[in-house]
């Protein structure tokens, strides 16, 4: 379609028309380059806007926006077997991957466990030409020297996770604080009064953030802590069955795990002291994966949604492409706290006194 400029009009930009339409900014560029990755229906709206508005792309940015590889990078600082092995890392790429096809870019996975492959993948990845952007998986301490250098090099970047430092970058995450202080004071209101936790790792800002979450429960339930509640725990079952079995010392009535990996773990170190689950130890997960719903003993979790983590990761990473002027933001998503059979009594204790 062919645009006229109208010097009596104000110069809009792709900002201005993206709100006019009702769409995102990167909606907009995809349309003024008529990419082929947008419904006829919203494409049509915003040729109408700029229409209307006579609006008149910049040539020059529009030939820079075209120098693109259409591939995004996704960084996973884990090894192969981890990656298969936790359903997290799969549900995230699957919401990444959706993405990548619903806006016509390809995905370029690496998955990194050591320094040596880090110094390997990076030079790859600033290579000028080969990645229009990256987004990495993140959350733990070593994973910052990594992120600092593609900050450096202004490669755009979104982070998954809360970085150690996010001050200088875009990242999408839950608020695992306050969801976690929603599942512990759940399981105070409930009656129980000794509520373990296993964490985990404690150079994860997740292990961080949601064992805070633990500790503020307990400051607005005016209860003293015992810190021999407080197992560190790595986010596997292996993790969660020996943790369990040092707690069980200590003889919590209930136990908030920091995912559903260790919280599968806890429940089998439970029943194989021949102990009942919600009857003599309640417990709570984290992260809602398909097989919390499962067997016998369902769990009680809190719902995060990870493919959609992956889905706005995406095109939060599109806005920067188009536009290199953007300040990093962070994007908090919604959680739920979802009741099953491993904390049934839960229901009971609540039925009469809804939170």
């Amino acid at each position: 379609m062919k645009t006229l400029q109208n010097p009596g009009v104000a110069n809009l930009t792709l900002d201005d028309i993206a709100k006019l339409a009702g769409v995102s900014r990167s909606t907009v560029s995809r349309v003024v380059n008529e990419h082929i990755s947008v419904k006829k229906e919203v494409r049509q709206r915003v040729l109408d806007i700029i229409e209307e508005h006579h609006f008149h792309p910049n040539a020059a940015a529009r030939t820079l926006a075209m120098q693109r590889s259409w591939t995004i990078g996704l960084i996973i600082p884990h090894s192969v077997s981890t990656f298969f092995t936790d359903p997290y890392y799969p549900n995230l790429l699957m919401g990444i991957a959706k993405a990548c096809n619903l806006y016509g870019y390809t995905l370029a996975l690496f998955l990194v466990s050591t320094k040596e492959e880090e110094e390997n993948v990076f030079p790859r990845v600033g290579r000028k030409g080969f990645l229009d952007g990256v987004i990495v998986q993140s959350g733990h301490h070593g994973d910052q020297s990594a992120i600092g250098r593609m900050v450096d090099n202004k490669i755009p970047l979104v982070v998954v996770g809360r970085p150690f430092r996010s001050d200088n970058v875009t990242y999408i995450d839950i608020d695992n604080v306050s969801a976690s202080k929603s599942a512990v004071n759940y399981l105070f209101q409930s009656g129980c009064r000794r509520v373990a936790t296993i964490t985990g790792p404690a150079d994860s800002t997740v292990g961080i953030d949601r064992l805070e979450g633990y500790r503020q429960a307990y400051m607005e339930q005016n209860t003293p802590l015992d810190e021999s509640l407080i197992i560190e725990g790595t986010f596997t079952e292996t993790g969660g069955f020996l943790a369990m079995q040092q707690l069980l010392h200590q003889h919590p009535d209930a136990v908030f795990a920091a995912s559903d990996m260790i919280a599968a773990g806890a429940m089998k170190a439970i029943e194989e002291a021949n102990l009942r689950i919600p009857e003599d130890i309640s417990i709570i997960g984290f992260d809602d994966l398909p097989s919390a719903s499962y067997g016998n003993n369902q769990l009680s979790t809190i719902r995060q949604n990870v493919p959609e983590l992956g889905l706005r990761s995406v095109e939060s990473l599109i806005e920067q492409i188009d536009d290199n002027s953007i300040a990093p933001r962070r994007v908090i998503l919604n959680t739920e706290l979802v009741i099953r059979n491993s904390s049934l009594r839960l229901k009971e204790a609540l039925s009469s006194n809804p939170i």
